[in-house]
């Protein structure tokens, strides 16, 4: 089954308090790390990531560019991220598909709910985005997830011993 998650951009970057945080000084780099996050997020979990973000008073007609592979869209003028994401929503609807959009806008994920997607809070995303990251860097480095004690591997022979002597109270 092929998966699409639809991210409302402006909501997510208001909604995570590392780039709401950000975006009161630098409105750029908040878009340019949620761009960074999304990418890697849609390498690991295999889902087509679309990002929008709304430019509903900017003039023009609106655009679509790859970065990362990521699918990052503006609106036109006078369009909503909101209607722009129906829209996506209905034109991805499709059998073997299952869309999810991410935002936390209750209304827009009643609305889309009843187009038959899937709808995900922006604090669901960012806790599978943390996953993600930790799943990977169990992948990269597996000998640091597995070991109990990590000081076990840098101990000589003799300190094992004593200390395990030490924790049999000899």
């Amino acid at each position: 089954m092929e998966q699409f998650l639809i991210v409302d951009g402006y909501n997510i970057i208001g909604a995570w308090p590392e780039l709401s945080k950000l975006k009161d000084t630098d409105l750029e780099g908040a878009r340019d790390q949620l761009i960074h996050m999304l990418a890697e997020y849609q390498s690991y979990s295999g889902m087509k990531v679309y990002l929008v973000f709304d430019a509903y008073m900017v003039p023009g007609l609106g655009k679509k560019y790859v970065q990362s592979k990521l699918i990052v869209l503006y609106t036109k003028e006078k369009e909503t991220a909101d209607e722009r994401i129906e829209r996506l929503v209905t034109n991805l609807m499709g059998r073997r598909k299952q869309i999810y959009v991410a935002t936390s806008d209750m209304i827009e994920q009643h609305v889309i709910f009843g187009k038959g997607a899937l709808r995900m809070p922006a604090g669901e995303l960012l806790v599978k985005i943390k996953q993600n990251r930790k799943e990977v860097r169990e992948r990269i480095h597996p000998e640091t997830s597995s070991k109990r004690n990590p000081f076990e591997g840098k101990l000589s022979h003799e300190i094992k011993e004593q200390f395990e002597r030490w924790r049999r109270g000899e």
